[in-house]
C-alpha cells in the first residue's frame, strides 16, 4: 500500500493493516483506519496523534511490544520482520556501535525495563548509540508515570516517520 488515496481506497482491515505496520497497537490502527478517508497527509497525521492521546497504558504497552530493544541486532530481524527495514534505518547509527557501547545500551536496557516494566522506547533516528545510551541514563531516575507519558511521545515521533515511510512506498511494496 502507497501513497494517500492507496490508503483511502483500502478496505478498513488492509488500512489498519498497514497502521499497524507504523504502530503496533491494533485499537490505535483501527481508530485512525476509521477517520479515512483523509484529504491530506496532515489530516492523516492530526487523526494518528489523536487516536494516540485517546490510547490507553495497555494500548501503549501493546506499541512499546513491537519495538526491538535499541541496539539488539539479533532480534530485530527475527522478532520484527514486517518492520525490519523501518526498524533498521531508525536504529542505523546503533548498529555500528563500538561493542562497549552496545554493550552499556544491553545492560541499561535491563535495568530500564526492571524499572519500569517496559522496553526503552527513543525515536532514534538520526542519534549515535552513545546519545541514546545517554538518554536511557537520563531517564532512569524518572517517576514511572512520568516516563510513561515521555516513552509513549516519543513512539509517536516513531509513528509519525513510519506513517511518513508509508505514505512515500512504491505500489505493491511493504517495509522491507
Amino acid at each position: 500500500m502507497a501513497g494517500l488515496d492507496s490508503i483511502n481506497q483500502a478496505s478498513p482491515s488492509e488500512a489498519a493493516g498497514a497502521f499497524f505496520r507504523c504502530c503496533g497497537c491494533a485499537g490505535w490502527a483501527a481508530a485512525v483506519a476509521a477517520e479515512r478517508p483523509f484529504a491530506s497527509p496532515q489530516a492523516l497525521f492530526e487523526a494518528a496523534e489523536r487516536a494516540w492521546a485517546r490510547a490507553s497504558t495497555e494500548d501503549i504497552l501493546e506499541a512499546f511490544s513491537h519495538h526491538p530493544r535499541i541496539g539488539d541486532r539479533e532480534s530485530l530481524a527475527a522478532r520484527f520482520p514486517e518492520t525490519h527495514a523501518w526498524s533498521s534505518a531508525e536504529q542505523e547509527t546503533a548498529s555500528r556501535a563500538a561493542s562497549d557501547v552496545l554493550e552499556d545500551l544491553a545492560r541499561g536496557n535491563r535495568e530500564y525495563e526492571e524499572r519500569f516494566g517496559h522496553i526503552f522506547v527513543v525515536c532514534a533516528s538520526g542519534k549515535t548509540a552513545a546519545e541514546m545510551l545517554a538518554l536511557l541514563r537520563a531517564r532512569l531516575p524518572n517517576d514511572p508515570s512520568a516516563e510513561l507519558a515521555i516513552a509513549a511521545a516519543e513512539q509517536m515521533k516513531i509513528t509519525r516517520l513510519r506513517i511518513e515511510k508509508l505514505l512515500a512506498e512504491k505500489p505493491g511494496r511493504s517495509a522491507e
